[in-house]
């Protein structure tokens, strides 16, 4: 066929003989291009109704020659369409040598991607022409479509094991002369750290909780303690609030001034000083935030890929899984689009070698059931997709018991103020509860035996030891012993 402007199609007639005739002459040729080669990655038509039946007589552990292709051909009614046993015999003569069949069969697989990225370039042409179409939908479609044509030419060889020694050796010696023990990226909560050696390149790690339990809050002192604290860039892709929104949080956060305060704008005098004197930690923070709505894996992938090369982030989180979706591809139900989308964020962290932290809601099961130990979360309890848990590397639940009105374990400790990160899958390690710290009125998570430099202020009003001495007039407290919580 000779599309318009006079230009063949790629394409390699001969490489398409040769590599049929050799599989019908050596008895092992399959196995050597079964992942390269699929029926339509041949060109000519009759070439195509012959691999077809040489899958056929594999997956059947038939033996595969001249005789029972042309039989099974014949099973399937496509014999003389291919030109009958005369063809079949004149494929088995154009073979010189069976040896080169691997690189035969992956020139004719990157003619294949090359007709597949015109016909994809041709349709996305017509489309853009079309006034009647949204761009951004055509936008979303596009990248779609470009992802399923990488996808099918990702391929990675067999690697020999002792290289992979020497990069496990070097990457224990690594860990061996930090001073913390950890082989991953410090979280700040030390108790977590612990159990999780810290977050590990390549790994998927699933936060996920019901509503109001803190989900948005725990990435973002676990953002500003990565950041601030020990300098690690952070990219967080934010698909619930806007950037403002997010610093106003930090802020929060960071300088802990009550939330109200800061959307209203009105703080004290001794709040204000609080606020110019904290939020120095946050000027130059490598942190970078994209609160694209409604972003798509692929959106995220090629931005992903932009941040590492160009800011070397080393964590990407993203708020949350559920926001996001796979335009430009057809699914049967949101929860194979959910699939796809664990799968793709899965292999983008192996992609870019570090690790992803997705935040996912949990459905309502948890609700309906009944005393202290229904309410922690399990595993059963992800929205949308089994796929979540079966592509994470970690999945962590976040269950504060004082949001149920439980305030005393079962030795009558008291869990006010307290939030468990429940850790309930780790594929290279141990599962466990972490106890931390969480201050509402400020959306922050601490370490469970975090010492703060503070001095209470009647009101309770906190004010930093090593600001300037402060003696703020009574009356200028507002909501005095009221408590502030934060909605997230």
């Amino acid at each position: 066929m000779i599309p318009e402007g006079g230009k063949l199609q790629p394409q390699v007639p001969e490489f398409e003989e040769a590599v049929l005739g050799a599989l019908m002459l050596e008895k092992d040729a399959y196995s050597i291009i079964s992942e390269i080669l699929k029926p339509e990655c041949f060109y000519v038509k009759a070439h195509e109704l012959i691999f077809s039946a040489i899958v056929d007589l594999a997956v059947s552990q038939k033996p595969i020659d001249m005789l029972t292709v042309t039989e099974q051909l014949r099973k399937r009614g496509d014999l003389e369409l291919v030109g009958g046993p005369f063809y079949i015999s004149q494929l088995t003569e154009k073979v010189a040598s069976s040896a080169h069949i691997e690189y035969h069969a992956r020139i004719i697989a990157q003619k294949y991607l090359a007709r597949e990225l015109i016909r994809f370039a041709s349709t996305i042409e017509t489309k853009a022409f079309d006034e009647t179409i949204d761009v951004d939908d055509l936008m979303q479609e596009a990248e779609g479509k470009l992802f399923e044509i990488s996808q099918r030419n990702v391929k990675k060889d067999v690697t020999q094991i002792n290289s992979v020694i020497k990069e496990a050796i070097d990457l224990l010696q690594i860990a061996a002369t930090r001073d913390t023990g950890l082989s991953g990226l410090r979280s700040g909560f030390e108790a977590l750290d612990k159990i999780t050696s810290g977050w590990q390149n390549s790994d998927l790690v699933i936060i996920a909780a019901r509503p109001a339990m803190g989900k948005t809050a725990f990435v973002l002192s676990m953002a500003k303690n990565m950041a601030v604290n020990y300098n690690i860039p952070v990219a967080l892709f934010s698909l619930e609030m806007s950037n403002v929104q997010l610093v106003n949080r930090l802020i929060v956060n960071v300088c802990e001034i009550p939330g109200e305060k800061i959307k209203s704008g009105k703080l004290e005098s001794y709040e204000w000083e609080q606020l110019d004197f904290k939020i120095k930690e946050l000027y130059d923070a490598p942190i970078f935030i994209d609160d694209t709505p409604s972003l798509s894996v692929f959106e995220l992938r090629t931005k992903a890929r932009r941040l590492v090369r160009e800011h070397n982030i080393k964590c990407i989180i993203i708020d949350y899984l559920q926001l996001m979706n796979a335009s430009g591809m057809n699914f049967g139900s949101r929860e194979q689009e959910v699939s796809m989308i664990s799968r793709s964020l899965k292999g983008l962290a192996k992609e870019l070698n570090i690790p992803i932290l997705a935040l996912s809601q949990l459905n309502r099961g948890v609700e309906g059931r009944q005393g202290p130990e229904g309410k922690r979360p399990q595993l059963a309890d992800l929205r949308e997709s089994g796929a979540i848990e079966q592509d994470a590397d970690m999945v962590c639940f976040i269950h504060r018991p004082e949001y149920y009105k439980i305030t005393e374990d079962e030795r009558g400790n008291s869990l006010v103020g307290l939030a468990e990160i429940i850790i309930a899958k780790h594929r290279n390690g141990a599962t466990g509860d972490v106890r931390l710290r969480f201050k509402k009125e400020f959306a922050k998570f601490m370490n469970i035996d975090e010492d703060i430099p503070v001095k209470e202020i009647p009101g309770g009003i906190s004010e930093y030891e090593s600001m300037p001495p402060l003696t703020p007039p009574e009356n200028d407290f507002i909501n005095q012993g009221s408590s502030h919580e934060v909605p997230f």
